[in-house]
């Protein structure tokens, strides 16, 4: 129970850092939105190290940079995959990969599921791609190249939850300062060389920050829910955070929430549940 409340707050977390990064890439290039929010989550995890311990050793050193490696990799790939789209298509088809992957890895470590589970699992595997799709899915057909995107950024985002649940138990926030200090010098990097197509246009600072905030909280909390509990549980929850963006948009820019979205958050209502009882 522990592990899925975390679990859901992770999802939450992500769901809510998605939402104000979108924000802030409405008002200057994605990069310089991300040059804020790196630091702002390094901060964040450095200020956690006092408080929760950090082992540097030699596994959380590794699992560490490959995690970040794997963020950064993520981070490219689902900006070009959403920029191709359609994003009601293919945001679905990314969600699903990065939940799927953890949930194999899991099970092929010897995870086991209850009955519930196994009524639950496949639940919450249809309410993330219910809840990430937008309205109109059948209305247009992505390219090869945009489905072959949208399956490297799920698989890229799964690797980083891999990666991070690798990391040694008794690691502390290590494997998130030596993942986020990764993933920032490759965005800084790429940052540089594309510094002339970055534009003049400032990026909004405090909400690029309190994005980077939300995404160190989101990391904190999946790790801790993967050291209590079971991978393929906990990535499928946290899996859902297209809902936590879903419900920040009604709320706050009074987008509509359609049909199939609905349906998938009492989809995932349903599906955690059952996910509780196993």
């Amino acid at each position: 129970m522990i592990a899925l409340l975390l679990a859901l707050g992770s999802s939450l977390a992500y769901g809510c850092a998605d939402f104000l990064g979108g924000l802030g890439a409405r008002k200057a290039h994605v990069l310089r939105t991300v040059m804020i929010a790196a630091p702002a989550s390094l901060a964040v995890e450095l200020l956690l190290w006092p408080v929760l311990g950090a082992s540097f050793s030699a596994g959380a050193l590794a699992w560490g940079a490959a995690s970040g490696v794997a963020s950064a990799a993520a981070f490219a790939l689902l900006y070009r995959t959403l920029a191709i789209g359609p994003m009601n298509v293919l945001s679905p088809v990314t969600a699903l990969v990065s939940a799927m992957l953890p949930v194999g890895v899991g099970l092929l470590q010897g995870e086991s599921l209850g009955a519930a589970g196994l009524v639950g699992l496949p639940l919450a595997l249809a309410a993330v791609v219910l809840v990430s799709a937008g309205h109109g899915a059948g209305s247009a057909r992505p390219s090869r190249t945009a489905l072959l995107l949208a399956l490297g950024a799920g698989a890229a985002i799964a690797l980083q939850l891999i990666f991070l649940h690798q990391a040694p138990s008794d690691s502390g926030v290590a494997p998130l300062i030596v993942g986020r200090a990764a993933s920032s010098a490759v965005t800084l990097a790429a940052a540089g060389l594309l510094y002339r197509r970055l534009g003049s246009d400032k990026p909004a600072y405090a909400v690029s920050a309190a994005a980077g905030v939300l995404d160190s909280v989101a990391n904190l909390l999946f790790l801790l829910a993967a050291r209590s509990g079971d991978l393929a549980v906990v990535a499928v929850i946290t899996a859902l955070y297209p809902a936590g963006t879903v419900l920040l948009a009604r709320g706050l820019l009074a987008e509509r929430v359609h049909r199939g979205q609905v349906i998938g958050l009492g989809t995932a209502a349903v599906a955690v549940s059952l996910l509780a009882l196993t």
